[in-house]
């Protein structure tokens, strides 16, 4: 795969009303073009921070099996309703993936909720503490801790995240991720992603390529 890609920030599908203040989705392209490259029909993708289904419903329409993983229960049951099998798609934590039952993962795929260093919360818990963002990173080790054994050999998870810019300060919450994750799994890369419009002060974000030790 190049390692930068120009897409389009725009998305096939429109979000219902209940959302609409909540648009934080990828493009489905994104997606597409990345199962495209790393996977052939029939491959099981897993999104452990699933949202509205993104990952899941491109996945299916390319004939994979797609899984997932979501906290907010109004995000699954909107979700679901787009999926052929809404039951792949599970009402729980990241934190707890390893408990879930998931099959063997082919390709896993996601763009995580992100977080600046100095946001007094983290968004993984809800739990507010001094050290919220060390506690957020912490958690993405452990999260990717649970999913390494359920990777098949070789198999690829991917991560599309950006580093944030604003008047506080910027957070290399990119590259951040990528040293709590590569505790975990092997760090292949990046691929960036050029974009006609994007947010957080750049016009650009990473997918970040690991693969299952």
């Amino acid at each position: 795969m190049r390692t930068f890609l120009r897409l389009k920030h725009q998305r096939h599908t429109r979000l219902s009303d209940e959302f609409q203040g909540e648009e934080l989705r990828y493009p489905e392209e994104l997606v597409a073009v990345f199962l495209r490259h790393y996977t052939r029909p029939g491959a099981i993708v897993l999104d452990p921070f699933a949202g509205y289904g993104t990952t899941l419903t491109v996945a299916e329409a390319m004939d994979r099996a797609g899984y997932g993983v979501e906290t907010d229960l109004r995000r699954v049951r909107y979700a679901r309703t787009l999926l052929r099998h809404p039951t792949r798609l599970i009402h729980g934590d990241a934190r707890e993936i390893a408990t879930y039952g998931l099959p063997p993962i082919d390709f896993c795929m996601t763009s995580p909720p992100f977080m600046a260093h100095n946001e007094p919360e983290n968004v993984l818990s809800g739990e507010q503490r001094p050290d919220a963002y060390a506690a957020y990173l912490h958690d993405f080790t452990a999260i990717y801790a649970g999913i390494a054994p359920l990777l098949r050999p070789g198999a690829r998870a991917v991560l599309e995240v950006s580093n944030l810019k604003e008047p506080g300060g910027t957070t290399m919450l990119a590259w951040d991720v990528a040293r709590a994750v590569a505790q975990v799994l092997v760090f292949e890369g990046e691929v960036v992603i050029g974009w006609d419009q994007y947010a957080y002060g750049y016009d650009h974000s990473y997918c970040l390529v690991f693969r299952a030790p």
